[in-house]
């Protein structure tokens, strides 16, 4: 339980949603006509509301009476005060009949776990066995639930088989096709999109309203649809990194040695590894923008100016599968130096070169 609810933050926090309309509509329609599916899977990419989407699924099944309605019947809409009783209590992490199931530390080593275990699988059907404190549905929402372990999976099988009565279950997926075909089979499936710009403007507007409007266009234009990811961005300064990364390329094939040979000094120091993720991070984004604006899957709009006359000069003079293949290189390539400890800035140099030496065929 946080010592300050009123300062959290996120998801639980949140009392607007912003996009996916349509999916609350396929929530509110089978609460109305008394067909709630036990099982619900939101899937998509990360940073686009789906945990705001189950919070806010979460709070009106628990705010509705032991018969499944509200005192005026089943509401239209999700949308809930934040002084309401019920939308306090989960703020504060103090509502009986509501469970989160994330990955956890782990008791022995004080780390992060890698997987959700079967142990907190089963604590949730102990969990959905009680009879909820207020007479109403006991919910519970799983995080990552493509993160759960196979003994943990099959456990949540079990689950979805028999449900128990008046329970609901959200499973909040990244990666929805890794989870097992008989569990998303038992689930009724809403598949979220990214938002739309002007939507996710919006969504960075609320959230970060310090910030110029033109940095917040730029986040919102290099993550994608995704404002999480964009706030998690513009943390990181991840615009004005992408920005210094546009001028080492944009004279390919010719390279500034100097510059490549400075950045890996940078990043190579030991108190810059956060910054190293970045920019890798950033140039396989910038590869796949380039690929798929390249390809005419997508119309590149600048993140930072002049990236889209760049695109085309450097998509027209090489075939689309060559950046392609370089973007699974340069991922590939960052993910063994880590298992064996390779020099960071080798990684950089490697990388710039194969940059150079793709754009020069």
């Amino acid at each position: 339980m946080a010592d300050d609810p009123e300062a959290l933050s996120g998801p639980i926090a949140a009392a607007i949603l912003i996009g996916h309309g349509g999916a609350e509509q396929a929530f509110l329609d089978t609460a109305a006509a008394q067909r709630l599916p036990h099982a619900w899977l939101l899937s998509g990419p990360r940073g686009i509301g789906k945990m705001t989407l189950a919070y806010r699924m979460a709070r009106f099944q628990l705010s509705q009476g032991a018969d499944g309605g509200g005192l005026f019947g089943t509401p239209d809409s999700l949308e809930m005060a934040p002084e309401h009783d019920v939308f306090r209590r989960v703020l504060a992490g103090g509502h009986g009949d509501l469970q989160l199931i994330e990955r956890a530390l782990n008791d022995k080593t004080k780390k992060m776990r890698g997987d959700i275990v079967v142990d907190q699988i089963r604590a949730l059907g102990r969990f959905f066995a009680m009879t909820s404190a207020d007479g109403g549905w006991r919910v519970a929402i799983i995080d990552g639930a493509e993160e759960m372990n196979p003994n943990a999976a099959n456990a949540l099988l079990k689950l979805l088989e028999e449900p128990p009565k008046k329970s609901l279950l959200l499973l909040v997926s990244h990666a929805a096709g890794r989870l097992l075909p008989t569990i998303r089979s038992r689930c009724r499936h809403l598949a979220l999109r990214p938002l739309a710009e002007a939507e996710a403007m919006a969504v960075m507007a609320q959230q970060a309203p310090e910030m110029d409007e033109g940095e917040r266009l730029g986040l919102v234009r290099l993550a994608e649809g995704s404002p999480g990811r964009a706030l998690a961005l513009g943390a990181e300064g991840g615009l004005q990194t992408y920005d210094e990364l546009l001028k080492l390329v944009r004279n390919l094939p010719e390279l500034d040695y100097a510059a490549v040979h400075a950045l890996g000094d940078r990043l190579n120091r030991a108190n810059n590894e956060a910054a190293y993720w970045v920019w890798i991070d950033l140039l396989r984004l910038w590869l796949s923008r380039l690929a798929r604006g390249g390809a005419g899957l997508e119309g590149m709009r600048d993140a930072v100016a002049g990236e889209a006359s760049l695109a085309t000069r450097l998509t027209g003079a090489v075939g689309l599968d060559r950046w392609v293949e370089l973007w699974e290189k340069v991922g590939g390539l960052a993910m063994r130096a880590e298992r064996v400890n390779l020099d960071r800035k080798q990684v950089i140099l490697s990388a710039f070169i194969d940059l150079q030496s793709t754009a020069r065929q």
